[in-house]
């Protein structure tokens, strides 16, 4: 978790950046003085606190989706850091390469043996670069499938951590065959028999996320988003600019409340306030207790009654008129 000093601060967050400045400046000043600041800091500091929960407290879906994308936010591996007492990485698709994007591996979470899978961004440019901003391959989504298939043969649960702009859609990507890989998971993540529950941990976009977000449970973190498209592609083939994007995001319905009152997800996970980026620790621990019961819950449903509900479960989403 960066220090207050290395913070990155969206603009609708400047109210706090202009909070923490002003401790800085006391502390600083106290340590100069001799003076005994430690009243005035301490209500700045529970300022600060007030300040986070106010901004989350009225905040429109285009803030929403930048929260998702805050640099700060915390990414799969660290969930997995944060929530797995081990973690043990697998790689490759067994055809093609490594995906950088896609991470996964068995892990335990309070004494249960999971299968983690998800998108992973970088969180400098080099990084960025090798995880490909966290647009996976087809390799990814295939690496995805055969971890998949692994924890079903050990009969384990799989959860899967939803965090991309989209499915790479490169060249490269669709002559290796992206959007069967996407389809193939879509369809194999209904017929597998263990529990499988999904999260979107931040960015749900596309078939991107689709790919790997099949499961007895969906579910989305407070701050995410979960849609067709992005709010900016939405807008430039709308009205032919970026410049709509707040609007676009708007009509799309994509925050977590629109997505549970559709019936497209199952629940939503809060974050620390002000969103996951400001305590990583409380955002791991908010999730893996949120989880855990989840998979004890599900581990008592038959195979076949698993696949059944999922098969019920997506069948019936979306809205629709016969004349």
């Amino acid at each position: 978790m960066p220090s207050d000093a290395n913070r990155q601060f969206l603009d609708f967050e400047k109210p706090i950046k202009d909070l923490i400045d002003e401790i800085a400046s006391m502390k600083h000043r106290q340590e100069k003085t001799k003076l005994d600041l430690s009243d005035t800091i301490l209500k700045l500091e529970q300022g600060i606190l007030d300040k986070r929960k106010e901004i989350t407290s009225q905040l429109s879906s285009w803030q929403r989706v930048q929260l998702s994308r805050h640099p700060d936010r915390p990414y799969t591996l660290k969930y997995i850091t944060k929530m797995a007492q081990t973690f043990v990485e697998l790689y490759g698709d067994r055809n093609v390469k490594d995906d950088k994007a896609m991470v996964g591996g068995f892990a335990s979470i309070d004494g249960e043996t999971v299968m983690i899978i998800g998108q992973q961004k970088g969180i400098n440019t080099k990084t960025r670069q090798m995880r490909n901003f966290g647009m996976a391959n087809p390799e990814g989504y295939r690496k995805a499938l055969r971890l998949m298939k692994l924890a079903e043969k050990f009969n384990k649960p799989v959860i899967t951590l939803i965090d991309t702009p989209g499915a790479y859609p490169g060249l490269e990507a669709e002559e290796r065959g992206q959007g069967e890989a996407i389809a193939r998971n879509i369809y194999e993540m209904i017929r597998l028999k263990v529990p499988v529950i999904c999260v979107i941990i931040g960015e749900g976009a596309s078939g991107g996320a689709l790919g790997i977000g099949v499961g007895d449970k969906v579910y989305m973190m407070e701050n995410t988003w979960y849609t067709v498209i992005s709010p900016e592609s939405c807008s430039s083939i709308l009205w032919r600019s970026w410049d709509k994007k707040e609007i676009a995001a708007e009509q799309l319905r994509l925050t977590a409340e629109k997505m549970l009152g559709f019936g497209l997800i199952d629940g939503i996970i809060p974050e620390p306030v002000g969103g996951a980026h400001w305590d990583y620790d409380e955002a791991a621990k908010l999730l893996k207790d949120f989880l855990v019961p989840v998979i004890r819950d599900l581990k008592n449903i038959a195979p076949q009654d698993r696949v059944n509900n999922r098969i019920e479960k997506f069948g019936k989403m979306g809205f629709w008129e016969e004349d």
